[in-house]
Formats: C-alpha cells, sequence, structure tokens
C-alpha cells in the first residue's frame, strides 16, 4: 500500500498545483486592491482600570491612573482629560500598549474625593471612533463624597448649548474667588452644552461657567466669557450610577442626551470691560476720523482740535457709545496731522473714573497724504458726493428705502426724490413718500412710500443730479433703484399674535441654526407682527426682554450679579422651537408674551 502512495504523491502535488491555478483567477488580477472588509465602526472598550471606581485611600505622592481598552487608543484632546478639583497643572498621559496611563505633576491632596473624567479624550487607533468616557472616582482618604449637580450652560443670546464651558463649584461664596482660586469642583460640558458634577461635598456652594481660554481653571473677565447662578446652591442627589444624568452616551445619540433632566441653566456671555479709556483712533480720510473706547456709554464733557473753530466740528456716537465719529466740516486743505482733544472720565490707576483731557494724533491717511500728479488719479469719489441706496424687495415695507451718504451733508433737498411705480400691466405712476434721519446715523435717511406697496410691482426711487452737498463741498451724481416685491405662488407668510405685552421686547425671526437674523420688531404693546415672504424651511422665534429699554440686548455683570437680560424662544405646543413653515402657506401663532417670560 505504501508503495502505491508513493508513486500517485507526486501526481497528486500536480493535480492540486493546477486547480489553484484554475479555480484562482483572482491571484492573476493585480489590478484589483484586496478588499479590507467593513469599515470599523465600533468604539473602543474599556476592559480594566486603576484605581476601581470608589477606591479610598489612594496614594497622594506620584499618583498614576490607568485605563486599558480592547485596541491600541490615542488620546485626542488632553484638555479632556479633566480632573475634579483641578490641580494647578493639568493631567500628563503616556501611551503603553493599549493602556492610557495618566499621571500628575504635583502631590493630590489628602482626605479629599477626586474624578478624573475622559469624554472627548479618547478614540481608537484606526478609525478614530470615540469612546463615549468615564469617570474614574477614587479618594485620598478614608471617605467617599456621594453628592451630585448637573445642569446645561447655554449661549445667553441664541440658548444653544455651549461646548467645552468649565462648570466650577466653590465653598468659598466671596465674589473674589472665581478671579483668584481654583474651584473646588469643575467639569466640561459636552456637546451638548451638558454637565455633571459628582461625587462633590454636601456643602452650599457657588456656581459659575467659564469659557477657560487658557485652561488655568480661574476667570479673566478681559477675555473670557461667563455664567453665574443667582443664589447659592446645593446638591439634593445622591450619586447612583444607574442614573441617566451619569452615564456616559454617544454624542450622535440624540434622544439619550437629550433625555437627561436638568437641574441647572446657566446663560453664558460676555462681560463689558470695567475700565475706561481711549484704546483706537485713526483718520479715515481728509475730514473724517473715529476714537473707540474700551468700555461703553463713554462719558464726554468736551471735545475740539487744535486751531479748527469748535462750529466746524460734527461728531456722532455709536448706540452704545463706545466709538465716536467725528468730522470737519470744512471744505478748505486740512493740516497732514490734526491735534484732537478729549476731555472725559478715564479709569485710573485705582480703578476711579477722573476727569482727563488726552490729546490725539490724526495723521493723513497715506493714499489721501500723497498729492494727485495727474488727472487719471482722481477717482470720482474725489469729486462727488459719495453715497449708497439699499432696498431688499423682501422687507422693503419695513425698512423702506435706505439713503447713506459717506459724508454729512451741509445741504439736501428731499424733496427733489422721485418716487415712482410700474404695475403688472406695464404702466408707470408717481406717487408720494416720507423722509425721516435715522436716529443713530446722521448719515442715514429712510424713505418710505407712501401707499401699500403690493406684489408685482415695481417701485423706483431715483436721487436727481446736483441735489446734495457733503462737507467736503461736493456734489452728488444722480443715481435710481429699483425694487420689485415677490409675487412667488411658493412664498408663505407668519402672522404672530402677541399679547400681554408688559414691557418692551425686541422680536427676531431666525434660521434654522439660529445664526441669521430675518427680520426684527422692536414692541411695546400687544400687536400682530407680519412676516412675508418667507421661503419654505424651519424657523426660530426669538423674544428678549429689553428691561431698560435702549434697544439693546445688554450683557450681564458678575460682580454686580446681574445677569443678562432674558431671552426666550417661543415653543410649540410639542416643546419643539423651530416653526416648520412649508410652501404656500398662511400662519399664525399667539404668543402670550407675559406667561412665555413670567
Amino acid at each position: 500500500m505504501k508503495t502505491i502512495l508513493s508513486q500517485y504523491l507526486p501526481l497528486a502535488a500536480v493535480v492540486v498545483a493546477i486547480g489553484v491555478l484554475v479555480f484562482s483567477p483572482s491571484c492573476a488580477n493585480t489590478t484589483t486592491p484586496p478588499s479590507g472588509g467593513p469599515k470599523d465602526t465600533i468604539p473602543p472598550v474599556l476592559v480594566k482600570y486603576y484605581p476601581m471606581r470608589g477606591d479610598t485611600m489612594i496614594a497622594t505622592h506620584k499618583t498614576q491612573l490607568s485605563m486599558t481598552f480592547d485596541e491600541f487608543v490615542v488620546v485626542k484632546d488632553v484638555q479632556s482629560l479633566f480632573l475634579s478639583p483641578p490641580l494647578e497643572k493639568a493631567p500628563k498621559y503616556r501611551i503603553r500598549g493599549k493602556s492610557v496611563i495618566v499621571y500628575f505633576e504635583s502631590d493630590l491632596d489628602s482626605n479629599k474625593t477626586y474624578v478624573l473624567d475622559v469624554t472627548n479624550a479618547i478614540a481608537d487607533n484606526n478609525e478614530g471612533n470615540m469612546y463615549p468616557g468615564y469617570a474614574m472616582v477614587f479618594s485620598t482618604g478614608r471617605h467617599l463624597d456621594s453628592m451630585m449637580i448637573n445642569g446645561v450652560v447655554q449661549d445667553c443670546n441664541t440658548l444653544m448649548p455651549v461646548k467645552g464651558a468649565t462648570v466650577m463649584l466653590y465653598k468659598d461664596h466671596s465674589d473674589s474667588a472665581i478671579f483668584k482660586k481654583r474651584p473646588d469642583a469643575a467639569i466640561k460640558t459636552d456637546d451638548w452644552g451638558y454637565f455633571c458634577l459628582r461625587n462633590i461635598q454636601d456643602t452650599v456652594y457657588r456656581m459659575y461657567a467659564i469659557m477657560d481660554m487658557n485652561n488655568n481653571n480661574i476667570y479673566e473677565a478681559d477675555n473670557e466669557q461667563v455664567a453665574f447662578v443667582d443664589t447659592l446652591v446645593r446638591p439634593s442627589i445622591k450619586v447612583n450610577d444607574s442614573l441617566p444624568e451619569l452615564k456616559k452616551y454617544l454624542m450622535t445619540d440624540t434622544v439619550a442626551c437629550l433625555a437627561r433632566k436638568t437641574e441647572y441653566e446657566l446663560n453664558m456671555f460676555k462681560e463689558v470691560p470695567s475700565k475706561q479709556m481711549i484704546v483706537n483712533k485713526e483718520r479715515l480720510g481728509e475730514r473724517t476720523a473715529y476714537i473707540t473706547f474700551m468700555a461703553p456709554y463713554a462719558k464726554i464733557d468736551s471735545i475740539w482740535m487744535t486751531g479748527i473753530p469748535a462750529e466746524k466740528l460734527i461728531t456722532q456716537f455709536n448706540l452704545e457709545q463706545d466709538s465716536l465719529e467725528i468730522w470737519v466740516n470744512d471744505p478748505k486743505p486740512l493740516p497732514d496731522t490734526l491735534f484732537l482733544n478729549v476731555d472725559y472720565l478715564k479709569t485710573d490707576t485705582l480703578g476711579n473714573l477722573v476727569p482727563t483731557v488726552e490729546e490725539i494724533k490724526l495723521s493723513k491717511p497715506r493714499q489721501t497724504a500723497v498729492a494727485k500728479s495727474s488727472r487719471k488719479d482722481i477717482k470720482k469719489e474725489d469729486t462727488t458726493t459719495v453715497f449708497t441706496i439699499d432696498a431688499k424687495p423682501e422687507n422693503i415695507e419695513q425698512y423702506g428705502f435706505v439713503i447713506e451718504f459717506k459724508y454729512p451733508l451741509v445741504q439736501s433737498a428731499f424733496d427733489s426724490l422721485e418716487f415712482r411705480y410700474v404695475n403688472p400691466k406695464q404702466q408707470e405712476f408717481t406717487d408720494t413718500y416720507t423722509v425721516e434721519q435715522d436716529s443713530l446715523n446722521l448719515r442715514k435717511y429712510i424713505v418710505r412710500p407712501s401707499g401699500k406697496l403690493l406684489p408685482g410691482y415695481e417701485y423706483i426711487l431715483k436721487v436727481p443730479h446736483r441735489k446734495f452737498v457733503d462737507i467736503n463741498g461736493f456734489f452728488n451724481d444722480s443715481s435710481e433703484v429699483k425694487v420689485t416685491l415677490p409675487n412667488d405662488d411658493k412664498l408663505s407668510s407668519l402672522s404672530l399674535v402677541l399679547s400681554d405685552v408688559r414691557n418692551k421686547y425686541i422680536v427676531d425671526m431666525l434660521n434654522e441654526k439660529r445664526d441669521q437674523t430675518i427680520r426684527s420688531f422692536t414692541i411695546d404693546t400687544d400687536t400682530t407682527l407680519l412676516f412675508p415672504y418667507i421661503k419654505a424651511g424651519k424657523y426660530s422665534i426669538r423674544l428678549t426682554e429689553d428691561i431698560n429699554r435702549n434697544g439693546l440686548v445688554d450683557t450681564g455683570n458678575l460682580l454686580e450679579h446681574k445677569q443678562p437680560e432674558k431671552v426666550k424662544f417661543y415653543k410649540l405646543e410639542d416643546g419643539n422651537t423651530l416653526i416648520d413653515i412649508p410652501e404656500m402657506t398662511e400662519l399664525e401663532q399667539t404668543i402670550d408674551v407675559g406667561e412665555l417670560f413670567r
């Protein structure tokens, strides 16, 4: 039998080799790359860690924490390796195989509960799948703190969640603590602006949130945003790892993330600077300049230019009174350097506002300081009154035609404007109009047609030649603008019936992302607002309570315990703040403003 097998073994080997060539044609196809299989979408899994959650009597010197995963990982964001309460320096780490080792450059405090949070910190090495997160809880003493506080941090104007804010608790209730000390407990907000401060002491705290730009866990008012809770807070919930608020979710799991309960809402804002001084100045042209102040509502006693009569100066503050425009009403050539003197209240080294006279040197811009060498160097704006006419079809009914001159006028003839319209039958008519000067910009004028504007009609406003003269002594050229109201059958409209209006409110229609204002109104009585010519889409209605009735959305002040002016979004019955407006629809919504802000 062995002899027979030995005779046929060489032949069997040849047959096998031929079979491989015949039935494996892909081996010879060098143009087709090998398949790598389906893409890995599974996050890393934590399989081992030290210390165990709830361990006590952990060493304070040269402490090391470790997390081992089922695959190789990387630390995507070292700032998200966050220790509470924070040390002077942030945690460090190194990778050892499939483990992340976290260590500290200074000793931990004794008899203290610590939480190392790794949300948004770790991902797998190949596909970058984010690990949902883990909270490593341990104590350097015999006792483990067991209380918790949760909530959300949101932008004060859009109420959108703020990611990466540092929420801080202080047992020191003094106003200066946030400026000088690291907190007694802290945590970073996730993608949904959500936070949960776990395993904290059962005591009374001050609660703040900041956008910690330099990660030092101390508030720096000049360049950071802040939020605070008006009252002292005390935790009322005991830690239980089965609570949804303590679980770690993938940030793409919208249902689970939104289902978490929130005890506190913190509205984040940027404080206005507390110091007052002139911070910028520029001469924009032959007869125009501006100065800006560090803080709003600058208090100026007097202003003058050396060698120029006071009556020749025209000045204008912006609404916030932190920027002042200055013009010289004199067509004669001016010196290359002007000296502006400002007598105002300036913050001294002790932080007090004191009367100060500051001389500011204003040099002529380079392009105007160089003489025009030939006729080809002279542009149209060098010899004429420059102005623009702005009119948009979708909001001309509200805002009218806006004429803005580059320089203040010394001579005007608004009764010479020509306003006419053309109906769909191409018949042309003239009509009357009104003109008003903008209350905040002396160079801006609003022209409003007297009659009702109609869809499909074309409206024309013409500014005739040589009817206006600016401070340079130049006359205007003629200009004409045409606007046709939208006549698209697919457009929709929204009517807002606002009742129980007890204060002054700014009402804005925003786009779905809340980053663009479609139209804005200011109201102080019950009224109905019409938002016409709306394209199909999703929109939000924002109401801002203008408490001091200054027409501005005022920010907060931490030391004065003043919150930013209150903002609310209109919600549908299902709690959704987005109004889905389809094509060819006339919607009406009723808002009880008093109830909304109660």
